[in-house]
């Protein structure tokens, strides 16, 4: 079979036209969801800086080598080197190592489909499209279904059965603490794990198969690792090693807990290494505030997108002359982001003024008072009228 398919297809101009209402219903729903999103975020920013702020007035640093019950339920910082007599471990191929987590990563050598679509719009305002399908082997971590194909005789692929997983560690002392799943969970960081070829003879034994190879630090499960064939499959991983953390969270006997703050969040910060509570803090602050642009910045360009398709069957019914129709499009799109960028805003604003009304009506005043300041100083040194003398 071959490897490569080419297609073409066709849809009419009233066909398109009918499309284009649909595409225009579901811009408004689009527009509904980012309105929405814009203001929830907005609410998220406040709540999420009212809690750090909460947390960073209240926070005590204790030491790790003793608990003290007199900081029962208050929020500490505390930092030290996490320890277990646990190994992580995957049991289906028996390999461990002393960290807080092993992640497993799964690839399999298959079938890989790419498409490739051009087109082309007619005049009548009809569309022409022309798809190419390619057909390639090489490895990924994530399983093609070949059923669903274009043309699956030839790149039948395998069900992949190993997939990635992580194993992690389900207790494990902070100095007199105990950290529970939940906290180490939130420790980061990893760093590749070699499996070592003298490990293969084990890790036969353990996941039995015979003739399992160790090459590069990785497992592979095929017969010729240098001619790798449709369904050899490899296997490597990834520890987060034990070592120095900090942690902010609530005492909770001898453990730690999230800190149930005021302001409606659950305060649990990990970092590694023995960072102060200000830096801690501080570094969520920051994360606070890049997600809350992040979020703003893509629902204002999803609200471009939601103009852009209620607006939609203007350029389909210019298209019936296919020079006029894309410069339509251009004009749509222009004013598309235009409208994005006065709706986002001004949805942001308002969810200031619904999570913030006070600093609002501060900025408002200040506003109002620099404009008086800025006219009346106009006024004062503005030039006297010249008096004309005959």
């Amino acid at each position: 079979m071959s490897d490569f398919i080419t297609e073409t297809t066709s849809r009419g101009w009233f066909s398109r036209i009918a499309s284009s209402f649909g595409g225009m219903l579901f811009g408004f729903v689009l527009l509904l969801a980012m309105v929405a999103l814009l203001f929830w975020n907005e609410g998220r920013a406040v709540q999420t800086a009212r809690s750090l702020a909460e947390g960073a007035g209240a926070v005590i640093a204790v030491a790790s080598d003793a608990v003290d019950p007199a900081n029962e339920g208050r929020i500490v910082h505390v930092a030290g080197e996490v320890r277990s007599s646990e190994m992580v471990r995957d049991p289906e191929f028996g390999v461990q190592a002393a960290g807080v987590r092993l992640v497993r990563h799964a690839e399999m050598f298959q079938w890989i489909e790419k498409q490739k679509s051009e087109t082309r719009t007619k005049f009548g305002g009809g569309e022409e499209t022309v798809t190419t399908y390619s057909y390639s082997r090489g490895w990924s971590d994530e399983a093609q279904d070949s059923s669903s194909f274009r043309q699956p005789q030839g790149h039948t692929n395998p069900e992949m059965r190993w997939r990635d997983r992580a194993f992690e560690l389900s207790s494990a002392q902070l100095g007199a603490r105990t950290l529970d799943v939940q906290t180490l969970g939130r420790i980061g960081g990893g760093e590749p794990l070699a499996v070592k070829p003298s490990d293969a003879a084990s890790i036969e034994q353990t996941f039995g198969w015979a003739g399992t190879a160790v090459v590069g630090g990785q497992i592979y499960l095929g017969e010729d690792p240098s001619a790798p064939k449709i369904g050899d499959q490899r296997i490597s991983y990834e520890l987060a090693p034990l070592g120095t953390i900090s942690v902010i969270a609530q005492q909770e006997g001898d453990g730690l807990a999230g800190y149930q703050t005021s302001a409606g969040d659950v305060l649990l910060l990990v970092d590694r290494g023995n960072v102060p509570a200000a830096q801690m803090f501080a570094d969520a602050v920051s994360a606070n505030t890049a997600i809350t642009w992040i979020v703003r910045a893509a629902g204002i360009v999803f609200l471009s997108v939601a103009f852009m398709l209620t607006m939609g069957p203007i350029g389909v019914i210019a298209d019936v002359i296919p020079f006029l129709g894309t410069l339509v499009r251009m004009g749509t799109g222009f004013v598309a982001f235009v409208l994005a960028i006065a709706v986002g805003t001004v949805v942001i604003a308002f969810a200031w003024f619904w999570y913030r009304p006070i600093l609002s009506l501060a900025i408002l005043a200040a506003g109002a008072i620099a404009v008086w300041l800025l006219s009346r100083y106009a006024r004062s040194h503005a030039p006297e009228p010249q008096t004309a003398t005959v």
